[in-house]
């Protein structure tokens, strides 16, 4: 259990022309454990901060899933409260550092996300996904719900949409739902195809008004200034429903599928 824990990679690089990518990766479909989610909020807080970026394109390993989302190892290793606040705390870390990061952020979507994965997806500022993108918000099934995912779920693809999601936990929305909803602005029939349109618009991004791109991103999220708090509170809702007896065995079961 620990080595799953353990397990994954954050890369990061910058090119000459000011485009960064991040790239998270895990043998477990690109699952989250705490370590990755820490790595991924400071390498974007890092990179809104370095002046020599311009864009940032936010990918993840692999020619299959996008990511699965939470860790299970983890979440089943949770034994108190305090360490279940942390772990979700994490998800919320990694919202915030999108939010509050001054550079544009182009999500590449490239198979199934699920829970965090479209939390991450919605977090981003321009999102390209192929059709094989489907998405779902399995975490009532589980037992606890999409608490901190939910606040920027929402933003993207309005409350309806994410009701929806949250509500049929268990059943996959197509990449084209997904698009029709505002989550993804364009998909692909392919990786390669979806590749190309990143690099067109990072670079056309990258030769853009830096002043002008951080105030608009400002702009896009106005009014969620308060989600520092938000978020934390919707973390502490979820590590308290993570110690149940009904999301523990929720989870061991969910593991053996």
């Amino acid at each position: 259990m620990s080595n799953a824990i353990n397990q994954g990679h954050v890369n990061v690089s910058v090119d000459v022309s000011g485009i960064a990518t991040i790239e998270f990766g895990h043998p477990l479909s690109n699952s989250l454990p705490g370590k990755i989610l820490q790595k991924l909020a400071d390498s974007i807080s890092d990179l809104g901060e370095n002046n020599n970026v311009k864009v940032i394109i936010l990918r993840s390993a692999g020619g299959r899933a996008f990511c699965a989302g939470a860790s299970f190892d983890e979440l089943i290793s949770i034994k108190d409260l305090e360490v279940g606040k942390l772990f979700f705390y994490g998800f919320a870390n990694v919202i915030n550092a999108c939010r509050k990061c001054p550079k544009f952020i182009i999500g590449r979507i490239q198979g199934k996300a699920v829970g965090g994965g479209v939390g991450i997806a919605s977090a981003v500022d321009y999102c390209f996904a192929t059709k094989y993108a489907d998405v779902k918000l399995s975490e009532l099934a589980i037992g606890i719900g999409p608490f901190v995912v939910g606040p920027v779920v929402e933003r993207k693809i309005g409350l309806s949409a994410m009701s929806q999601l949250a509500i049929n936990a268990t059943e996959w929305r197509s990449a084209l739902w997904a698009k029709e909803n505002g989550l993804y602005a364009e998909i692909f029939d392919n990786i390669d195809d979806m590749e190309e349109r990143i690099e067109t618009l990072s670079e056309i991004l990258a030769k853009s008004n830096p002043e002008a791109m951080s105030m608009l991103k400002a702009a896009f999220w106005q009014g969620t200034e308060h989600w520092d708090t938000l978020l934390k509170e919707r973390a502490a809702m979820s590590g308290e429903l993570v110690l149940s007896d009904f999301t523990v065995n929720a989870i061991s079961a969910f593991k053996k599928q």
